[in-house]
Parts: structure tokens; C-alpha cells; sequence
């Protein structure tokens, strides 16, 4: 059995601005903005609350209810936190009221997604009983009974988890393996909330759990393709995480390098595993995957691609930009204050401007999931400054009359090469990094920022019930997606929310944010 990390913490560096008193200006312009986020909160909620209460997610067009991740009530216990982080407390108490009856012992599910059961339901159940002061006992009971039900996952001859889970066969005890071919983010992005729930109840099986996988990444960081980074794909069923070939910090893959710093202050330091894994995989990472995009404006942006690694010899650099790849930057300034690597808050600056350069660039104002630009490298002979014809034999090599033909048809904004998927699904990831890089740096302009983003999402994804997804964002007004995923709840409207609070809600000095936007509060 491993054990939570025991003695002294380490003194961990201050991680939020040093704010001023604001003017009453000031003030008076975050507290209508504030107002404003809220405000589609609580319309959002009501939605849900009128259409699919106690089901996973209200369809924002139709009004009707999805269920996909379990028939627990995901957006109930994904909104928790945010309900009572916004004040609504009556609404909370009314949602606690449910919690109790929710059975986490069975599914209509055949099969259970163990890393969405894990970010949604035990952090949002983790989350809401650590920001309401440890009140509310039925929700660590809850969470207890849940992470006891997932506990069974990581019963394997190697303790690997069976991360797509046939969770009868489990409760059962029939045998189980780990899967040859796992997400990397779907294994590697369990050890906050497990971390948490072995702290809050002093039973160390839930750390010991994740502990023992950390230490397969551990050993076999520098034994990959592209030693420190780790493929997208990993074999648990043998735990050997080094054979695949695709690596990128985009979805499928993302979470795990978020939750190294994030694990490191959860430890409170306690343990150096989670730095050297960072800092190894940082390292690699800028010199595979960030990439400096060709811009109008010329400006220092910094976007992570992917790279596939054939042979020693050969390997192919994708230049594909992704919203869920918009955490970077947030996860960079993060590390930089918690490790003490100052010089690293340009990178995660550069990295937030290369997704607000995405939004930026798009008719609706809004970023697209999934988009490829034009790659520049800084040289001492070459500056990265933008032309048409730069641009135009990034569209299209050698050929600028097809060139202008892929622009037009694409609706291409300059140094966009295609958009590979043109939806926006109510993500959170570039908010996400606004706010945390505003709670480091105080920079008030990320506020004017985020409240363009704000507006913009606002103006055409509000539904008479709620939020809804786009299909394309190169629209002005782009058709809508009847979905929205509590992640909107859970996350982006949170995040929204949060950068225009007092700094001292959910202070980044108290609380790491788990990958599904639930604060936990780190050790004192």
C-alpha cells in the first residue's frame, strides 16, 4: 500500500497577484460583468431544472435530456460547485437534497467511463463539500460510495485501470485486465480527485490506487519515442506506455500533463515525482510540439501541434491547433509560480494569445475545435513576419491561384491554413487559462478579453432554454447544436465567472481546479 506522503509540507510559493484595491470604476464595470455570467448561469439552470432535472444534460433547442454518463444527474452534481461559488445557496441546498438519493452502485450503462465518472461526479461531489465548508456530510458519503464503485476498476493483475469498464463484471469479481490500447488522458488524469478523497477520509487505498501508475510514468518517461512526452495511446494491459507514436498536449492526451503541477500542489510539495515529470515533459515539448502560427499582426503566439514519430530517422509535424489544447497556457503560468520558473510566464502568455488569436480570427468571434496554421520558426535570418504569399504557400505549395481558391471556399482567415473541425461545443479551455493567468499576473486587460469572449458565445449560443453548441463558427450567426454538455456548467461559465470575482473566490493560493473545473482545497 502506498501512502499519502507524511511529515512536513514543503512552503509552497505564492501563486496569485498581489492585487490593489480597485477604483470604484473599477469595480463597478467587473461587478455588471459578473452580473452578466450569472445571469446565464441561472438561465442555463433553469433550463436544466424545467426540462431534465436529475438527468445527465437538458438538450438546449429541443428541451429534451440526454443521459451518457451514467443516469446519475450530471449536471446536477457537475454544477454543485458553481452553484455555490455564485451565491445561489438555495439552489444548492435544493440540489443536495437529491445527492443522497442518487445510487452510485448501478447503471444503465453497460459499460463506464471511469476518467468522466472520476472529473465529473467525485470532483464535483469532492469540490461542493470542500467550498462549502465540510457541511454538507452527504456529499463525501457520496463521494465515498462512488469512489469505493471505482476502486473495483483498478482490480488488474498489474492494478492498471480498466479505464472503459464493464463495471457488472467488476461488481461481480469476475476478472478483469487492463485494456492494451488506453488513453493516455483517460489513465493518467485520476489522481487528483483520488488524492483528495484518501485526505478527506484517511483512507490511503484511493491514493495508492494512482500512485502506482504514476510510477509506470515515472519510470518509463525518458524510454518513449520522444523521450518526455508520452503517446496518445498507452498499453495497460502490459504497462508499457512507450510504443505508440502520436504525441500531443490535445484532447485524448491533455489532462495528464495538466494534473502534474496541479498533483505537485495537492502533495503540498510533499512529493518531488510530479515536478520532475512536469518539468521533463515541458521541456520536450517545446522543442516537438509548440509552434510560433504566421499572424496579420505579428504578434508572439505560441500554438501546440502534434507529431508522430515513424522511425528514428523519420517523423511528420502536424501545425493542428485544438480548443481542448487551450489549457497550455494556463497549466504553463501554474507551473511557473508553483516551481519558481519565472522566465516560463512568457511562454504561457504567448500560449494564451495563440488561442485568443483563434477566437479572434473568426467571424462569430469564437474559436473552432480543431484548425491547422501556417508554422513559422523564429531564425536569425527570419522574423516570422507575415505575407499573402507566406501564407498562400502554407494553403496551398507552389500554387496561389489554388491558394485563393481553398481561402475563399474555407472562409479563411489569414495564417489559417484549413479548419479541420468548425464547431465550438461550449468549451472551457482558453477561459480556463485567461483566468488563471489573470490571478497570476493582474493583467485587467485578460478581463476585457474574456468579456469579448463572453459576448460573443452569448450572443449566438443562447437558447429560450439554455446554451447550445455551433456547427460552423465562420458564420456570424452559426447554426446550433442541440447539446450542452455539463462541462458548461461545471466549467466555462464558472471560469467566465471567476475572472471577474474578487480574487480571493476560489484563490489559486487555496484551491487546484481538477480537470472538470471543481476546486479542491490544497493541504495547509
Amino acid at each position: 500500500m502506498v501512502h499519502l506522503p507524511s511529515g512536513q509540507l514543503e512552503e509552497m510559493p505564492r501563486i496569485q497577484h498581489d492585487f490593489e484595491a480597485e477604483t470604484h470604476a473599477q469595480r463597478t464595470q467587473r461587478e455588471a460583468r459578473l452580473a452578466g455570467v450569472k445571469a446565464a448561469f441561472e438561465h442555463s439552470w433553469e433550463g436544466y431544472k424545467k426540462n431534465a432535472w436529475l438527468q445527465d444534460e437538458v438538450a438546449p433547442v429541443s428541451g429534451k435530456s440526454h443521459n451518457g454518463f451514467g443516469s446519475w444527474g450530471a449536471t446536477l452534481v457537475d454544477s454543485l460547485d458553481t452553484l455555490w461559488i455564485m451565491g445561489l445557496h438555495k439552489e444548492f441546498a435544493v440540489a443536495v437534497a437529491e445527492i443522497g438519493k442518487i445510487d452510485f452502485t448501478t447503471t444503465p450503462l453497460a459499460e463506464l467511463n471511469v476518467f468522466e465518472t472520476t472529473i465529473r461526479y467525485l470532483g464535483g461531489l469532492l469540490s461542493a463539500f470542500d467550498v462549502s465548508g465540510h457541511k454538507h456530510k452527504v456529499l463525501l458519503r457520496k463521494a465515498v460510495e462512488l469512489g469505493d464503485m471505482l476502486y473495483v476498476a483498478f482490480d488488474t493483475p498489474n492494478r492498471m485501470p480498466v479505464t472503459r469498464w464493464d463495471w457488472k463484471n467488476g461488481a461481480l469479481g469476475g476478472s478483469q485486465e487492463a485494456a492494451r490500447f488506453s488513453l493516455l488522458a483517460e489513465v493518467g488524469s485520476l489522481t487528483l480527485e483520488f488524492t483528495r478523497l484518501s485526505q478527506l477520509t484517511g483512507d490511503h487505498k484511493y491514493y495508492d490506487a494512482v500512485a502506482r501508475i504514476t510510477d509506470v510514468f515515472e519510470r518509463q518517461q525518458n524510454l518513449t519515442k520522444i523521450p518526455g512526452l508520452f503517446a496518445t495511446f498507452i498499453d495497460t494491459k502490459n504497462a508499457d506506455f512507450t510504443r505508440d507514436t502520436t504525441f500531443t498536449l490535445g484532447g485524448m492526451s491533455d489532462s495528464l500533463y495538466e494534473y502534474f503541477p496541479k498533483q505537485h500542489l495537492m502533495l503540498g510539495g510533499a512529493n518531488q515525482q510530479y515536478r520532475d515529470l512536469y518539468q521533463t515533459a515541458l521541456t520536450s515539448a517545446k522543442q516537438h510540439l509548440f509552434f510560433r502560427p504566421l499572424n496579420h499582426q505579428n504578434q508572439d503566439l505560441l500554438i501546440p501541434g502534434s507529431l508522430t514519430r515513424h522511425s528514428s530517422a523519420r517523423q511528420t509535424f502536424t501545425p493542428e491547433g485544438e480548443h481542448l489544447s487551450c489549457f497550455a497556457g494556463g497549466m504553463v503560468a501554474l507551473a511557473a509560480k508553483a516551481f519558481n520558473q519565472s522566465h516560463d510566464l512568457r511562454t504561457a502568455r504567448a500560449l494564451v494569445d495563440g488561442c485568443l488569436w483563434a477566437y479572434e480570427s473568426m467571424p462569430s468571434g469564437i474559436m473552432p475545435e480543431v484548425f491547422r496554421a501556417a508554422p513559422c520558426q523564429v531564425t536569425e535570418t527570419d522574423n516570422c513576419t507575415f505575407t499573402d504569399a507566406r501564407w498562400h504557400q502554407a494553403v496551398a505549395k507552389g500554387d496561389p491561384e489554388q491558394a485563393q481558391t481553398i481561402i475563399a471556399d474555407q472562409n479563411l482567415a489569414p495564417g489559417f491554413v484549413a479548419i479541420k473541425d468548425s464547431r465550438y461545443m461550449l468549451r472551457p479551455e482558453a477561459i480556463e487559462s485567461l483566468f488563471v493567468l489573470y490571478r497570476i499576473t493582474g493583467d485587467t486587460t485578460l478581463q476585457d478579453k474574456a468579456w469579448r469572449m463572453f459576448r460573443a458565445i452569448r450572443k449566438v449560443a443562447r437558447t429560450k432554454i439554455a446554451f447550445a453548441g455551433l456547427e460552423d463558427v465562420r458564420h456570424v450567426r452559426p447554426k446550433l447544436i442541440d447539446t450542452m454538455e455539463s462541462f458548461f456548467l461545471a466549467e466555462t461559465l464558472k471560469y467566465f465567472y471567476l475572472i471577474f470575482a474578487e480574487p480571493g473566490v476560489v484563490s489559486l493560493d487555496e484551491y487546484v481546479l481538477n480537470t472538470e473545473g471543481h476546486p479542491l482545497l490544497r493541504p495547509k
